[in-house]
């Protein structure tokens, strides 16, 4: 299976937000949307636009550009997450908790392992 691995283990190739933009899909933009603005959050449409999490200059979801994550494995300079000293951390777990995160962590467990072998 091809994936783009987000810094948290996300496959961006399977993220709502993705698609939508690869289809250029005004209507399950503006679904998207609705599924996950909040009040504290709110998004449009037009938010929801992303090459993926690993882009920097690109199309990026407002919520990809306000992940404390990604900005943090940016900062970092790290591949992804499980190549962290603090690999697993509470912005991660958060981050997990608010989606289907169970292969992302499935997956980072394999990578980390990897490294420490």
């Amino acid at each position: 299976m091809e994936r783009m691995t987000g810094i948290c283990g996300l496959n961006c190739f399977n993220c709502p937000t993705y698609i939508a933009t690869h289809k250029d899909d005004d209507q399950e933009r503006k679904k998207i949307a609705e599924q996950w603005s909040t009040d504290e959050f709110p998004l449009e449409p037009k938010d929801i636009n992303c090459e993926g999490c690993l882009v920097e200059e690109e199309k990026l979801s407002k919520f990809a550009k306000a992940c404390e994550v990604r900005a943090c494995g940016f900062e970092k300079n790290v591949e992804n997450c499980a190549h962290c000293d603090e690999y697993p951390c509470d912005k991660l777990d958060k981050l997990w908790q608010m989606f289907d995160a169970s292969e992302a962590k499935t997956f980072l467990d394999k990578i980390r392992n990897d490294l420490q072998e």
